[in-house]
């Protein structure tokens, strides 16, 4: 087990990451934000969303081998019901390294993605948000972090 915050550096010291769930109607929607965030802050970032082909200004791709030259990590902000499904994606992909968001609520996290992701060699972070820690955190999140922490929203220990 490695401590999350040391997990989360190491995704967050490479650019290239997709953000699935991100949606069309970004008022009422945490992937969104995460997006955002890390195209503000210099990540190269992609929106992934089978619905749409624009997601804030930006191309949008179906899924995530549509990404051209892939990607170093993801972060999955869909519902958790088809989580296992980018998972597996993942995988197939070999894509590494994958961060399931989850702040209030269930979020993002499912049990069934989260062990088959670590079951595939996969380095899985199942809560919190990447608006949590290094240079993409600002004072708001770094407040949730420390509160979601105490509830197990955000796990102090990850593989």
């Amino acid at each position: 087990m490695q401590k999350t915050k040391d997990l989360a550096a190491e995704f967050l010291d490479h650019k290239r990451v997709a953000v699935t769930g991100v949606s069309r109607h970004p008022e009422s929607h945490g992937s969104n934000v995460v997006y955002k965030r890390l195209r503000d802050r210099g990540y190269e970032v992609f929106a992934v969303n089978p619905n749409t082909d624009t997601v804030e200004d930006d191309r949008c791709y179906h899924d995530l081998k549509s990404v051209p030259e892939g990607v170093d990590w993801v972060v999955i902000g869909t519902r958790p019901e088809t989580a296992e499904e980018t998972m597996r994606e993942c995988v197939d992909l070999g894509i590494s390294r994958v961060w399931m968001h989850r702040s209030f609520g269930g979020g993002s996290v499912s049990d069934l993605a989260t062990a088959y992701g670590r079951d595939h060699g996969v380095k899985v972070i199942d809560g919190g948000c990447p608006c949590m820690y290094g240079r993409t955190a600002d004072p708001g999140h770094k407040v949730m972090k420390a509160a979601l922490s105490v509830t197990g929203k955000v796990p102090r220990h990850c593989s």
